[in-house]
């Protein structure tokens, strides 16, 4: 609907109705119109640079740039007469006299901007005589590489480091027609390595060290699906050829991250071709693990969990699942546990706390989630504990966005110095671990705080206190009662008050609404709750275990006892990720059963191993941190594995064959996804809205139990601490990561940690 400050304006004689403050560029592409520009790109500050978007304005007496022009009422523009033709045609002829006529062999081949324009324009001859500059290619780091002499000087690239990134990692050097641009390191980049200046060039000047000189656009296949590896969902989409993924960008923009990708999710796909992968199930044998077909691998793990579950009970067995695996696959996995086995004995690392935030905010858990969209669009951001620019990139750069764009205010209160505090308007730093309590101070309550932290806390909640429509965002050092404590402050500020946790990977998210935790179903319903029972029994076709189980932790502590006879892993790595006693501990099972692409550290422990597909090749959804479901869309396929659902449906019928449970009858992910959507509290999102390959906010349902919802076992929930170039047990196969020069110390780092 139309405001009534809207301008309206003609373009090439059409009459188009704008916000005040719309550049003339936009408004022309509201319209269908194109308009030409290489230097101009939305959100970063306006350069006219390359002067290809000239217009006519009626009145004016000369051609504007319309990429600067502010749409005024009544204005008249024209975008295609004589005039404007032989002005764009002319600019064409300056940008390609010392332009490399080297299309073919050019990476941008195909789609590149100023081939475009060169064809649309007709510049096919040139005045000028003079011999082309040469230079040679530079390489600035594994990842990035620069042709100097093809650069049209737009000067995107230092544009988006500099005032997207906040990293400034590039420059420009010398002057006239011999500048040129220049990284911060001399001759190499000291930045994030994001190759963000790769895909925002709109020739090939920047190009990339994992596609260079390796295919063409058109030969290529294009998926659109969700990048594996940080909790914040972005929106990728592959290049793939012949079943490989030969790059990964979102030069569409389609997607809430727009143009935005980190180190990970445009260069960190070369582990789905890793010479690690696993090819072929395992089975020990004599002590070691030789290969076996997958007929023999599955009927193994039925009978032997079925002769544990005869001898020892079901709660004998555990199940630990993963938060890399989709919704339709977390789901089955809870359905095999606690309908197959009849167990509660579930879990799987979590890293931040879900359960007790929906349960905080009670009857407003369905309307006070924030999107990554309402982050953006938020007057002002409280920040609590985590590290957003290592940890949940897509939110610092929402932050920073929110800031540059709208003038949000950032509020921090941290025991680490984080890089966003360079963006904060207030700061309150806590010791170590004392989160918590800070939390409970700003809320009302005791907390044993020295004196300089309640000053500087003070001082930041009378600031927040005049603020409205604010989202907190916090990560896992709050839990329980904190979380609470949190809700509690946040709702007596102004305005709506949203809330986003963070976790650390791809569907941390999804595997707690999933309900792969010891003491809930799907949908955050207690195992206690009766009626919560009784629909999943109708359901699934069997009674389920009323009791709570045991958590990971106390799964491995169970083992340790010789309580716990056989654990069945899928996608995680708890050697690795609960430390070394793990090892120990599962040692002593009778039975230990792994899915995962590797012979990771509780792999190479297994009785039996699966090898599963990566996320990039298959079909489901997950859910990002902030609630938003997307769809993942396969983009290749690896010789000898299976899906993680593919592999637990058939599980669930060899089980029903020794009498343990019923067989599930979904043969898809996309009918696991109509049984979710139609159980679980929360998910009955419309399916038009994926299909068109948008995210679509859950809408949680409370299952608060008093106070005892909030009585988190101590060490349940934990960061893994990953930072921009780790991705816990993924990180030792993301080649092209591990290369760059930033990575390797924090790589150690991690690894050391962990």
């Amino acid at each position: 609907m139309a405001d009534s400050n809207d301008i309206t304006l003609k373009i090439d004689d059409r009459e188009v109705t704008v916000p005040p403050g719309t550049l003339v560029i936009e408004a022309a592409r509201r319209m269908g119109i194109e308009v030409p520009s290489f230097c101009y790109f939305p959100g970063l500050s306006l350069q006219a640079a390359c002067r290809m978007c000239l217009v006519e304005v009626e009145k004016a007496p000369k051609l504007q740039t319309a990429c600067t022009l502010v749409a005024m009422p009544g204005m008249v523009v024209r975008t295609n007469t004589p005039q404007v033709h032989d002005a764009r045609k002319g600019m064409l002829e300056f940008l390609l006299a010392n332009h490399p006529l080297d299309c073919p062999v050019c990476d941008k081949g195909g789609e590149c901007e100023l081939q475009d324009m060169v064809f649309t324009y007709g510049a096919d001859k040139s005045r000028f005589n003079e011999e082309k500059r040469h230079q040679p290619e530079q390489k600035w780091s594994e990842a990035v590489y620069y042709d100097a002499p093809r650069c049209i000087l737009c000067f995107r690239c230092v544009r988006v480091c500099d005032e997207g990134m906040d990293v400034k990692a590039l420059g420009v050097g010398q002057r006239g027609s011999l500048s040129v641009i220049i990284p911060n390191g001399e001759d190499h980049l000291d930045c994030e390595e994001c190759g963000m200046c790769i895909d925002i060039c709109p020739v090939g000047a920047l190009t990339s060290g994992t596609y260079r000189y390796k295919t063409r656009p058109w030969e290529m296949n294009y998926v659109s699906t969700v990048c594996t590896h940080c909790s914040n969902g972005c929106k990728t989409t592959l290049s793939v050829r012949n079943n490989e993924i030969m790059r990964a960008n979102n030069r569409d923009l389609s997607g809430f991250n727009k143009d935005f990708l980190c180190v990970k999710g445009r260069f960190g796909f070369d582990f789905t071709k890793h010479a690690e992968r696993l090819k072929l199930p395992l089975v020990r044998r004599g002590g070691k693990l030789v290969p076996s077909s997958w007929e023999d691998a599955l009927a193994e793990i039925s009978r032997r969990l079925a002769e544990i579950h005869k001898a020892n009970g079901a709660d004998s067995i555990g199940f630990i699942g993963s938060n890399h695996t989709t919704n339709e696959e977390n789901y089955l996995l809870g359905r095999i546990a606690r309908a197959s086995i009849g167990t509660n004995n579930i879990d799987h690392h979590r890293t931040t706390d879900y359960a007790s935030l929906v349960a905080a905010l009670g009857t407003q858990a369905a309307t006070s989630g924030a999107t990554m969209q309402q982050l953006y669009e938020a007057d002002a951001v409280l920040l609590v504990g985590h590290d957003p620019t290592e940890q949940s990139p897509l939110v610092a750069w929402q932050i920073r966005s929110a800031i540059r764009h709208r003038g949000a205010r950032v509020y921090i209160i941290n025991s680490k110095s984080i890089k966003l505090l360079r963006k904060a308007r207030g700061f309150a730093e806590v010791p170590e671990g004392r989160e918590p309590a800070a939390v409970r101070w700003l809320a009302g309550g005791e907390a044993q705080l020295e004196a300089g932290a309640i000053e500087r806390l003070s001082s930041l909640k009378a600031s927040l206190e005049k603020e409205s429509n604010v989202v907190i965002v916090f990560g896992a050092e709050l839990t329980g009662a904190a979380i609470r404590d949190l809700v509690k402050f946040g709702s007596t500020l102004p305005g709506q008050t949203r809330y986003m946790a963070l976790g650390d990977y791809a569907n941390s998210r999804g595997a707690a609404d999933m309900g792969l935790v010891p003491d809930m179903l799907p949908g955050y319903m207690p195992a206690s709750d009766v009626e919560a029972r009784k629909q999943f029994a109708r359901l699934w076709g069997t009674k389920l275990p009323d009791k709570p189980g045991m958590n990971a932790r106390g799964m491995l502590a169970a083992a340790d006892k010789g309580q716990l006879h056989a654990l069945y892993v899928v996608g995680a790595n708890p050697v690795k990720t609960f430390g070394v006693s793990a090892a120990s501990r599962l040692g002593k099972l009778d039975l230990l059963v792994v899915q995962d692409m590797f012979l990771t550290e509780t792999a190479r422990l297994a009785d039996i191993v699966l090898p599963v597909a990566a996320a990039y090749e298959k079909n489901g959804t997950m859910t990002n941190t902030s609630g938003e479901v997307q769809l993942v869309r396969k983009g290749g396929d690896a010789m000898g594995t299976r899906s993680d659902f593919d592999i637990l449906r058939i599980l669930s019928f060899q089980l029903a064959q020794h009498g343990l449970g019923q067989a599930i009858p979904l043969r898809t992910p996309e009918a696991a996804f109509d049984e979710i959507r139609q159980s679980v509290p929360g998910y009955n999102l419309a399916m038009a809205t994926l299909l068109l390959g948008e995210a679509e906010q859950t809408a949680p349902v409370s299952s608060a139990n008093g106070n005892a919802q909030f009585d988190v076992p101590a060490g349940s929930i934990f960061s893994s601490g990953d930072t921009l170039f780790t991705s816990g047990s993924l990180s030792r196969y993301l080649t092209m990561v591990r290369s760059l020069p930033e990575a390797a110390e924090e790589a150690e780092e991690v690894e050391a940690r962990s």
